[in-house]
């Protein structure tokens, strides 16, 4: 079975899904306050078909729920991946906090 190792890269906003070192998917996001906004995931198509996209869905869910956020899925992978797990229904929040959002200088 491939071990598909997913990590936060915090200083590009997203997660990343490796396999053997390579890189298969990544989830981007940016952070609102207490709310991680989900923005889009991505796979590689080399790596299609190996559940590389409810891996990396699942570890990125797994680490806010560590780390207390809360979710705004604008993605539709994740939104759609949450709706068949509702063990992260949880971690959902409607929409962004609109006073919480900083912007960068």
């Amino acid at each position: 079975m491939t071990t598909i190792e997913v990590r936060d890269v915090p200083d590009e906003q997203r997660y990343e899904a490796r396999i053997d070192g390579d890189l298969a998917a990544f989830l981007e996001y940016r952070l609102a306050g207490t709310q991680i906004v989900l923005i889009h995931t991505e796979v590689d198509p080399a790596f299609g078909g190996r559940g590389v996209g409810s891996a990396i869905a699942r570890g990125a869910l797994d680490d806010v729920r560590a780390r207390g956020l809360r979710v705004v899925a604008e993605c539709t992978f994740v939104a759609g991946w949450i709706a068949k797990h509702d063990d992260y229904a949880d971690l959902v929040d409607g929409a962004v906090d609109d006073e919480a959002v900083t912007t960068a200088p």
